[in-house]
């Protein structure tokens, strides 16, 4: 009998061994595809105009780059860049925190739907942004009829615009830890007589310290490479690093400058990245959470009623009367005794022989195709990355999980460029097919479906797939059966994310959207670079399509969501 028990415990442990042997390969293969995928429409395009800026007659100029950052004017735009993000960076925070807290903490009547609301600026175009400023504070907008004030053209309309779209994040990624703390811990130092600022500064700020502080990155990340914002609501006087170097390339052709600036913000972006995967890590393992849905109630006394009155008119002035103007001024017509109506709207039907080759009404079309392809790459490839993340692998897969995220950061104008230069030649002659606007924005989806798939898979018990392993199941069944029913809402979600960013990408698909196939955000631009009130009308019309969309789509990512898969974006 002894023996029988140890013949067969001595199989089951071949078994699993043999079993996580195909385990670690499997890994590997996960990896295969996005590492190929990242290298040859990443790095390849962006490493290409890089050289092709720097190696000049033959020989490389590497004396270039001290030239350019030598530039009067180039340091002042490194210098504007680095602090327009930090003052947004904690502009963000001060008006955030107390709604992450409100989130995470209090339960009310449309909390689902207003977390939906907070979170579509963030997937919204950084045109469509300006856009909304713009019928707000800008030349002719509601402030300027009401009071004379008009912002656009200052660096407070960049700043503001920037809270806008980065509120989402501090709420979601602070809020989504700070639902899962067990507030008894801070309620056991109460009673051992700390005060309560004294009980949050010595036990909550601490833990939340690792989420703040990767809020914070991404914020500063987003911030540091803003692009659409600041063209709009800049004006010529204020210039980014990513507006500078579309500038350089796209209309002063300046190929070495544009490489320069690219290296300069590849650097920057890289060693935030660096910190921010450091905090991602601490924030994992330094924190025992406990389910969301038990710590939230209904506010309870005067202070905190007044807290949540605060936060919901801040989300009022801050979210919704800038999106609120834009929908008013897209039905802004010549229509009704009022000037009132769908004049707008009709006018996108028609034929248009300058800005395009067709209606504007087809971008709608056109970005709907491109957003469904993109998002089916993105879940793709980010499936299979978040899944070859599963398990913590030392610094080889650190450094992977680090080089997914790039795209958030690497100019989109430098990839988008990089498109146009380097897969015009066969096997990869792909200029004059409509798959380079997916595969543009599917760079740009895939962080975010690792970011929302990753947690979900870390939690799935590691024991059960090694179950699987040792009664003889093949990795993939043991995804199928193990991991696929835990995680098929995270799919769902990271699918949903995928879409609306895809659907409002900007950088990149200006560059490689032909004038036959315009998508939203494109034509949203061509229509404000033009005069007149029409085409400023019809800017107005598109954009508040591309919003409807962008929050339907968030409204039933809500449906779907779980308190597991709000922790990252």
């Amino acid at each position: 009998m002894d023996l029988a028990r140890t013949e067969v415990t001595d199989g089951a442990k071949s078994r699993f061994r043999a079993g996580s042997g195909r385990g670690s390969a499997a890994r590997l293969g996960l990896m295969a595809l996005p590492v190929a995928f990242f290298a040859l429409f990443f790095a390849y395009p962006v490493t290409a105009i890089v050289a092709r800026g720097l190696h000049i007659d033959g020989g490389w100029q590497f004396g270039r780059i001290t030239d350019v950052l030598g530039q009067s004017d180039i340091r002042h735009v490194l210098w504007f860049t680095t602090w327009q993000a930090l003052a947004s960076t904690a502009l963000t925070l001060l008006i955030a925190l107390p709604g992450a807290y409100v989130f995470a903490r209090f339960d009310f009547p449309g909390k689902r739907v207003l977390r939906a609301v907070v979170t579509v600026p963030f997937v919204l175009p950084t045109v469509v942004v300006g856009t909304a400023f713009l019928a707000l504070i800008g030349r002719g907008g509601l402030f300027d009829e009401l009071w004379g004030v008009r912002l656009d053209t200052t660096v407070w309309a960049i700043l503001l615009a920037h809270v806008f779209f980065n509120y989402a994040v501090v709420v979601r990624t602070v809020g989504g830890l700070w639902s899962q703390l067990d507030p008894r811990q801070e309620e056991a130092a109460r009673m051992l007589g700390a005060s309560r600022w004294t009980a949050w500064r010595t036990v909550t700020l601490p833990a939340l310290a690792p989420a703040v502080a990767a809020a914070a990155l991404m914020v500063f990340l987003f911030t540091f490479t803003s692009f659409g914002v600041v063209q709009i609501l800049g004006g010529p006087a204020y210039s980014t690093l990513e507006v500078e170097i579309y500038r350089q390339t796209a209309q002063l052709l300046d190929l070495p400058t544009a490489a320069v600036l690219t290296l300069v913000q590849f650097v920057a972006v890289g060693l935030i990245l660096a910190i921010h995967a450091w905090t991602v890590r601490r924030r994992e393992s330094a924190l025992k959470l406990v389910d969301a849905s038990a710590v939230t109630r209904r506010p309870r006394g005067a202070g905190q009623w007044t807290l949540l009155g605060l936060v919901m008119a801040t989300v009022a002035l801050l979210i919704l009367l800038p999106l609120g103007v834009l929908v008013q001024r897209s039905f802004d017509g010549p229509d009704g005794p009022d000037g009132f109506g769908f004049a707008y709207y009709r006018e996108l039907t028609s034929a248009d022989g300058g800005a395009f080759l067709v209606p504007p009404i087809e971008a709608i079309w056109n970005s709907l195709q491109y957003a469904v392809v993109a998002t089916a790459i993105a879940v793709l490839i980010g499936g299979l990355a978040a899944a070859a993340l599963t398990r913590r692998a030392g610094r080889l897969v650190r450094g992977f999980d680090a080089l997914l995220m790039l795209p958030l950061g690497v100019s989109a104008v430098t990839v988008g460029f990089g498109f146009l230069i380097t897969l015009d030649e066969p096997p990869l002659d792909l200029r004059a097919s409509w798959i380079l606007v997916p595969l543009a924005q599917a760079l740009v989806g895939v962080p975010f479906v690792v970011r929302t798939m990753l947690p979900v898979l870390r939690a799935v018990d590691g024991r059960l797939r090694e179950a699987a392993a040792v009664l003889g199941a093949s990795p993939l069944r043991a995804w199928r059966e193990v991991d696929l029913p835990m995680v098929w809402r995270a799919l769902l979600i990271a699918a949903g994310f995928a879409f609306a960013v895809s659907l409002g990408e900007f950088g990149a698909t200006v560059f490689i959207a032909r004038p036959d196939n315009p998508t939203l955000p494109v034509a949203v631009a061509r229509l404000l670079g033009r005069a007149g009130d029409l085409n400023y009308g019809q800017a107005m019309a598109l954009s508040t399509i591309l919003m409807v969309v962008c929050a339907v789509s968030l409204l039933l990512l809500e449906r779907a969501r779980t308190d597991r898969t709000t922790g990252e974006f």
